[in-house]
């Protein structure tokens, strides 16, 4: 399904889909609402998230954290589809465009995953809510789901 890298020609002008994923065998993702252009989330893909995501037209990560392939809104119900799939000039980045099926895409409960804003001031740093209203009740949706966050 993907060319190998051949050249820098191939790699940045030419018409193969040859992605570099990195020495982990990932490949950095950012997702955006396609009406809104609003920054959703990002994350990772291997070989298999991304030949997924082609193939179904929804969006699959690979969790680094579960080490696991991921399929976003399985669980949720909180799809992705695809809308449009980019890939950056050397190829080493995704931006993925897509229309997001219940309104969410954060497993806390918001939008987005960008929901603070880093302030900082006189030599200190914090955060600032920039969302406060939640568009679903994580424990509702996930119940004994472990929370995919890890210290």
């Amino acid at each position: 399904m993907f060319s190998k890298r051949t050249s820098i020609e191939q790699v940045e002008e030419g018409f193969e889909l040859a992605p570099k994923f990195d020495s982990s065998g990932l490949i950095p993702v950012v997702t955006t609402d396609i009406d809104t252009g609003e920054l959703l989330m990002h994350g990772y893909m291997n070989v298999e998230a991304l030949k997924k995501t082609l193939a179904t037209g929804q969006m699959h990560y690979f969790s680094r954290s579960r080490q696991v392939l991921w399929h976003k809104g399985a669980t949720s119900g909180f799809f992705q589809n695809v809308k449009e799939l980019l890939i950056d000039d050397d190829q080493d980045a995704l931006w993925a465009k897509v229309q997001v099926l219940g309104g969410a895409s954060c497993h806390v409960g918001y939008r987005s995953c960008f929901y603070r804003k880093i302030e900082y001031s006189d030599g200190k740093a914090g955060l600032l809510f920039t969302d406060t209203d939640k568009v679903f009740d994580p424990e509702a949706v996930y119940g004994e789901e472990p929370n995919p966050t890890k210290l």
